[in-house]
């Protein structure tokens, strides 16, 4: 009797799936991701990312397929084996697109963001949803959104090192306000629960109107967590009501390198640029959040007054 032909590895399956993927060939792509997937499931002690990536990788073929709703299946299984896995997040945030489920699409695309604020794709979905969401619920779409979930800083340290084997150069070391940052060991989770307390203290000060003491809550949670959006906002918030206007433009800044369409960053931005009288960056700031947010009173009246001092 003829013997079976023996199974090809799941490695050589997945090879042959990205060659087809990469010459457009989507179904054979699926087929060959489905045969990679039942061979690497047969192990037992098989690696949850291995799983996770061919998981994405048929995503990836049905979403070109147009075949949505198995790219958010798969991308569901994929987060699951491999939680914050940037591609399944997009692809699954580009899936929700085109099924019109404009909040779960925002969701993940800000997930993305809290991975890596510098990705193209993520801000633009961020910014497509936003309008569609204001069309659709209104200016108050933000309190129908599901809760955003906060990307662990150990997550997002390994995620980054796994990126860097694949970046063409190092990239240069980071700086804060212009200030060389030494290097550190990685945040921990007692340092962000600490730092989001020192917020809370800060939020308090603010409601009783001592804002001195208020920044200085919001400085000691910086240092112990720098990423975190809403303290620059709190803390340039404050600036503004001291009449410190250029650090207050100088925390909008930090948090709009992190969240580039955020809305409260841009508005006090372009605040603290009309008491310096820096009347073209208030107006740059007051067009870029109406891309956001058409219909934000605020900034719909701000660019009022701005402009009739031009």
């Amino acid at each position: 009797m003829p013997q079976k032909p023996k199974p090809k590895p799941w490695t050589e399956l997945k090879q042959a799936g990205n060659e087809c993927f990469k010459t457009g060939q989507y179904g054979d792509a699926t087929s060959l991701y489905s045969q990679a997937i039942k061979e690497l499931e047969k192990f037992s002690k098989k690696n949850p990312e291995d799983l996770a990536i061919l998981y994405s990788n048929r995503a990836a073929s049905y979403l070109k397929d147009g075949n949505c709703a198995e790219c958010v299946k798969d991308c569901d299984t994929s987060l699951k084996l491999f939680p914050f896995n940037v591609k399944s997040l997009l692809r699954r945030a580009a899936a929700y697109e085109a099924l019109e489920r404009y909040r779960h699409a925002y969701i993940d695309y800000k997930t993305a963001l809290q991975i890596d604020c510098n990705i193209a794709a993520a801000h633009d979905g961020t910014n497509r949803m936003t309008k569609a969401l204001t069309e659709a619920d209104g200016p108050s779409w933000r309190e129908k959104l599901p809760p955003i979930p906060t990307v662990p800083l150990s997550v997002r340290e390994k995620l980054a090192q796994q990126a860097a084997p694949n970046a063409l150069k190092p990239n240069p070391a980071p700086q804060h306000n212009g200030i060389k940052k030494a290097d550190k060991p990685a945040l921990n989770d007692k340092d962000i629960k600490k730092a989001q307390a020192l917020k809370e203290e800060g939020n308090g000060l603010v409601k009783k109107g001592e804002h001195k003491k208020a920044i200085e809550k919001y400085t000691q949670s910086l240092k112990l967590n720098p990423s975190e959006v809403t303290t620059y906002t709190n803390r340039a918030l404050c600036y503004l009501l001291v009449k410190q206007y250029r650090d207050a433009v100088r925390d909008c800044t930090e948090a709009l390198r992190i969240d580039g369409s955020n809305v409260k960053a841009l508005y006090r931005r372009a605040q603290a640029h009309k008491e310096l009288k820096d009347i073209k960056p208030c107006v740059d700031d007051l067009s870029s959040l109406l891309k956001v947010e058409p219909k934000n009173t605020a900034a719909l009246k701000l660019l009022q007054e701005v402009q009739k001092k031009k």
